[in-house]
């Protein structure tokens, strides 16, 4: 048996930032596939037993299990000494990305992929205005990834890997990526760490709808 068991599914960039920990640090883990499309997080029983929130990712370690992807990469850190950081400033900079991804940089551009790329509604006044956010955070990103090679040090840390969640999906969300050249380097520099694999490679279920 696995020593980590993730609840997650191939889509799903939240679940990618905790599948592609687990990859790079190379753990024992076995992906469980779950259904969201089909509805499966809203059914009472998979609340009860699995995530009361409704919501992929969900890590079991240990008899415990975890939900919100930047509090298991977290926890992933602590756990194995991998990706995390060195010193009290490190750990409040990691925080300060992860936050800032889970409010602006990877929540603007994943509603934009799936209602732009995955339900292909067409130009809406809704994926505009998605858009234009998603663009200022990438361009906030890009311009810190001018001063260094990874978002907090020298390094890849939980920051690294929580901005990554969404930037490898091929869906089309009409950004202009060829802008963001230092995201682009920054991507082939995690792309290049071993044990890297694509999202759809690493997590089980269907890549459209």
């Amino acid at each position: 048996m696995s020593e980590f068991k993730l609840h997650c599914f191939a889509m799903s960039g939240n679940s990618y930032k905790v599948a592609l920990f687990l990859a790079l640090a190379e753990m024992d883990w076995t992906p469980v596939f779950v259904d969201y499309f089909g509805g499966e997080t809203h059914q009472e029983q998979w609340r009860q037993e699995v995530n009361e929130q409704g919501e992929v990712p969900v890590l079991e370690h240990k008899g415990a299990r975890f939900s919100q992807s930047a509090l298991i990469l977290d926890y992933l850190a602590e756990a194995t000494g991998k990706f995390g950081p060195e010193n009290v400033r490190e750990e409040q900079e990691i925080w300060r990305w992860m936050l800032f991804d889970n409010h602006k940089f990877t929540s603007y551009y994943a509603t934009l992929r799936f209602l732009y790329g995955i339900k292909k509604t067409g130009e809406t006044a809704v994926t505009q205005f998605l858009r234009e956010r998603a663009i200022a955070a990438y361009r906030i990103v890009d311009d810190h990834l001018r001063q260094t090679p990874f978002l907090v040090a020298a390094r890849p840390t939980i920051a690294d890997l929580s901005l990554a969640g969404y930037v490898y999906m091929p869906e089309d969300t009409g950004l202009p990526q060829e802008e963001f050249l230092h995201i682009a380097k920054w991507k082939d520099r995690i792309r290049d760490l071993p044990g890297w694999r694509h999202p759809y490679d690493l997590m089980p279920g269907p890549t459209s709808l």
